[in-house]
């Protein structure tokens, strides 16, 4: 087998707490992660000769080894003590930029599982989610997806109870937000509301879509500028003013995403001016 393709699921922040600065100069992070059906579509072929290549669909986005796609790339080579073979990745974005669905850390969590599956290397989950860490934060999620509880950076998972069948909606507003400087701006403030994590994990367990909804908060919001918080505001009114159970900002944004029983066509048409739209589903 020379090529493979992997779908690359993004993923929705259900909750978010951020926690105390570690000595590190990281975070804790107290998270409930959710895949959702939205993805990437990652074609990985082996190549004859020896190098990394990544290219995208979409212009604006780093390519090569600046991509995460291409560093997942190197980081499986070297585990597996292949570094000669030659990788090229071509993605295909449906996952909106810098908006925390974690599209570049899917891609570079598909990278992963196809490459083992191309070499036929059958590495173990754990062996795969310890080249997730060198990658990124949120990788080792996006490897194993579904519905999880992430502390520490957010590579310390715990599997959950599925997150009840729904409908979501996702507005992708016109801005985007440095993570850096909301983490900054979030050290600078005292948060008014935080998320209930223990209730959350409760309604999950009883496969209560209302409980759940009504429980879902994101911190970074507290933080963002005056005029971006008054979007993201306003993007949850109009989810709710459509029957939406909850609605949140996911990661530092600036998608804004409803949770529905169920989704028709006028409601959908709703929010269409809202910014880029988008609807899916859990997985």
């Amino acid at each position: 087998m020379r090529q493979i393709r992997e779908r690359a699921f993004a993923k929705l922040n259900l909750t978010l707490d951020v926690l105390d600065k570690r000595p590190d100069g990281y975070h804790e992070m107290e998270t409930v992660m959710q895949s959702v059906g939205l993805c990437d579509e990652v074609d990985i072929t082996i190549t004859d000769g020896p190098g990394i290549e990544v290219d995208i669909s979409r212009g604006g986005l780093p390519k090569g080894l600046h991509n995460l796609a291409g560093k997942a790339a190197q980081e499986f080579l070297s585990y597996v003590n292949q570094p000669d073979i030659g990788v090229k990745v071509y993605i295909t974005k449906n996952i909106p930029d810098k908006a925390g669905m974690a599209g570049g850390s899917s891609d570079a969590a598909a990278v992963i599982r196809g490459l083992d599956r191309l070499l036929e290397t059958e590495l173990s989950e754990e062996e795969m989610l310890q080249i997730c860490a060198k990658v990124g934060s949120d990788v080792a999620f996006c490897l194993r997806g579904g519905t999880c509880l992430a502390r520490g950076r957010g590579e310390i998972l715990t599997a959950l109870p599925p997150m009840p069948d729904c409908d979501i909606a996702i507005v992708k507003p016109d801005f985007s937000v440095s993570t850096p400087e909301l983490f900054a701006a979030l050290d600078g403030i005292d948060v008014a509301k935080r998320p209930d994590t223990a209730g959350f994990l409760d309604a999950l367990r009883s496969d209560s879509l209302y409980d759940a909804g009504a429980l879902m908060v994101n911190v970074f919001e507290e933080a963002l500028p005056d005029r971006e918080r008054r979007i993201v505001e306003s993007v949850k009114r109009a989810f709710i003013d459509m029957g939406a159970l909850g609605a949140a900002m996911t990661g530092t944004g600036s998608a804004v995403f409803g949770v529905f029983d169920e989704l028709n066509g006028a409601a959908k048409a709703k929010i269409s001016h809202l910014g880029a739209v988008f609807f899916t589903k859990p997985v």
